[in-house]
């Protein structure tokens, strides 16, 4: 990955696709603008993936669509680009009943929670493969489990 202004942004092929990869480097609520900087008018192709409070720490789940639920940076990506029309990717980070929200998503995961990211990461990148190659509809159905 290449830092470029306010974002790494990074090119190869994943299953025969050429791919960009875009890491905004912008507070999450300004996030939007470097979007939608390089994607335009291809936000349906888009997959964003973001984390989610609300679901289990490790926890994955793939959607199309919907609102912001909260999130600054997706809610930045919707108001800049107009459309909910992505695909998304959520990862479970869970949340701490008296740690606010916005200091909880700063800090590091314990250990144990830890390795349970890494090996959802890796997930992902089957996951956004599968989108690529199968369509989100198999995504779907390969991907978002629930938990046991």
């Amino acid at each position: 990955m290449k830092v470029r202004g306010e974002l790494e942004k990074g090119e190869g092929v994943i299953e025969a696709a050429n791919v960009t990869l875009i890491k905004p480097l912008t507070y999450m609520n300004r996030s939007g603008s470097v979007v939608y900087s390089q994607v335009r008018y291809n936000t349906s192709q888009s997959i964003v993936i973001q984390d989610d409070v609300d679901m289990p720490v490790g926890r994955l789940k793939i959607k199309t669509g919907g609102g912001a639920g909260g999130h600054k940076g997706v809610l930045s990506i919707i108001e800049t680009s107009g459309t909910r029309d992505f695909i998304r990717i959520k990862i479970g980070v869970g949340r701490d009943s008296i740690i606010p929200v916005d200091e909880y998503v700063l800090m590091r995961f314990p250990p144990g929670e830890a390795a349970l990211i890494k090996e959802t990461v890796a997930e992902v990148v089957r996951s956004a493969a599968c989108i690529i190659s199968e369509g989100i509809a198999a995504a779907m159905n390969k991907f978002n489990k629930r938990p046991d």
